[in-house]
């Protein structure tokens, strides 16, 4: 484990092989029962450079009327699909928060897609993580500090690699700058898969 600033646990090659094929099968499972979308920006309604799925209680959704979480996807109206068990199992490995995630966002980057520094404010309860999982091409991920100006540094994530943002690191500015095409052969064409775990209420307004 790897840790750049206090709060953020960078676990390098943590998923083997074998585990991200195993997490690729589950997500194309979940895509199957919920079709990716592509979300946009509030007020603009400019489209996002990446497209995106959701399972569990909650998912996180954009468009013109702002971020939120809500129980269906925007599209067909169904709820999400469950979480997959594996998903659940790396929570709890890694996360060490005692409450179960209640929305995974399932993020696709075409060779193309990048995603702006933002920090992840739209969950109710801070005091639990956000834990991403990277699956595919390697990408360059850069974070700075909780204020916009702060410097920023940058790393490359692989396939495999695990991130974990919590405590000090939970509410700091991030994104993706670019994705390096050729760099796995995990998927059948080039492009990243990004999972994010998060918990969205206190443990007093448990969903699940």
């Amino acid at each position: 484990m790897i840790e750049p600033i206090p709060g953020l646990r960078w676990y390098p090659g943590y998923l083997d092989a074998d585990a991200q094929a195993s997490f690729v099968e589950a997500i194309r499972d979940v895509v199957r029962s919920a079709q990716l979308f592509t979300p946009v920006m509030p007020k603009t309604a400019r489209p996002f450079s990446v497209r995106m799925t959701n399972c569990g209680p909650l998912g996180w959704v954009s468009d013109r009327d702002g971020y939120r979480y809500q129980p269906n996807h925007p599209q067909t109206g169904k709820p999400w699909p469950e979480m997959p068990g594996a998903f659940l199992d790396l929570w709890r490995d890694v996360s060490g928060h005692d409450q179960a995630p209640q929305a995974c966002l399932v993020n696709y980057y075409e060779p193309q897609a990048r995603m702006g520094l933002h920090v992840d404010r739209d969950e109710k309860d801070f005091d639990a993580p956000v834990v991403s999982v990277s699956l595919g091409d390697t990408c360059v991920f850069r974070h700075g500090g909780t204020g916009r100006k702060d410097p920023t540094r940058s790393f490359r994530l692989q396939s495999g690699d695990v991130l974990v943002l919590g405590g000090p690191a939970r509410l700091i500015h991030h994104g993706v700058d670019r994705i390096l095409p050729g760099t796995s052969t995990l998927l059948p064409s080039p492009g990243r898969i990004n999972l994010t775990l998060r918990r969205v209420d206190p443990p007093d307004g448990n969903v699940v």
